[in-house]
């Protein structure tokens, strides 16, 4: 018999995917960072589904991860910039 159940990875690619319905609906020069936001919930939706059991806080999790990744790596080139 299957599963009676979504797994946390199921529930958060359903999540992303009305997260990407809302984000056509938002003005074209939104959209883009809408498309990311779904991207990046979906990037580490196996690896969240050790620590959580609920897809949505896998789904944000995901994405404060990839955020925080980028900003680190932001950060990071403006420093190399600014010293000698």
């Amino acid at each position: 018999m299957g599963r009676s159940f979504e797994s946390v990875r199921q529930g958060v690619n359903g999540i992303a995917d009305r997260w990407a319905r809302s984000g056509r609906a938002l003005k074209r020069e939104d959209q883009e960072y809408a498309k990311v936001i779904v991207e990046l919930a979906k990037k580490h939706s196996c690896e969240a589904f050790v620590g959580c059991n609920d897809p949505l806080e896998a789904a944000v999790f995901s994405v404060l991860v990839e955020l925080l990744k980028r900003q680190d790596v932001a950060e990071s080139a403006r420093r190399s910039d600014v010293d000698p």
